[in-house]
């Protein structure tokens, strides 16, 4: 995969499936070849997107109705993508990004219902054509991540839903994998680490290292 930018990298999958850990295995595998990369997250990635995280993830008084969700989650990304995705390509790096716009199918789409179609209006008007060249799917099941999740720190009011809900996120993922399979790899993420992190460095070699 060759390209006069940088390459653009993101890792999704729902709460507890370990991306955090796999991110920083795919940023020790760019290093090891040189590649000059940042990591990033979604929503957030800058301070005014971080802010909006915040609005997004903490319990609230007030019940967050799907579309004003919707909205807060474009808002930070046009901030993000505008402010330093598209900047850091343009100057050669890589960008390893924990989840992206396939993160919004998944949850607003997939989890709250909110049609594509309203989802894909939005991500052409604040993206363009601005995708991923690679997303790894770290797939496992809900009720194993959410088991992993209830082990950390207190749990935000995305990982409060019920395993309905993560059910439907995990489907609409899955969807989306097998629509775009030049894109996208799905990592069975139940497996050991170690064979976690061979698979995700096969897939680096097949899509983006050229076989190396």
């Amino acid at each position: 995969m060759q390209k006069d930018t940088g390459l653009f990298i993101t890792v999704e999958g729902i709460e507890g499936v370990g991306k955090s850990t796999n991110i920083e295995w795919i940023k020790q595998c760019l290093e090891a070849r040189n590649i000059q990369c940042i990591v990033t997250r979604e929503p957030g990635g800058t301070l005014l997107a971080e802010k909006i995280r915040q609005l997004l993830l903490e319990v609230q008084e007030e019940p967050v109705t799907e579309l004003s969700e919707l909205l807060l989650v474009f808002a930070a990304r046009a901030q993000h993508v505008e402010r330093l995705i598209k900047p850091t390509l343009s100057q050669g790096q890589w960008v390893i990004c924990d989840r992206f716009t396939d993160a919004t199918y998944a949850y607003q789409g997939g989890g709250r219902g909110i049609h594509r179609s309203t989802i894909a209006e939005l991500e052409l008007l604040v993206q363009g054509q601005l995708k991923p060249d690679l997303t790894i799917i770290l797939d496992l099941d809900p009720a194993i991540g959410l088991a992993r999740a209830q082990q950390r720190a207190s749990l935000d009011r995305f990982e409060q839903e019920e395993i309905a809900f993560f059910e439907k996120v995990r489907k609409a993922y899955l969807e989306i994998a097998a629509a775009e399979p030049e894109r996208c790899v799905i990592i069975d993420a139940s497996q050991n680490l170690d064979v976690v992190k061979s698979n995700i460095l096969l897939a680096l070699q097949q899509r983006v290292f050229n076989g190396e």
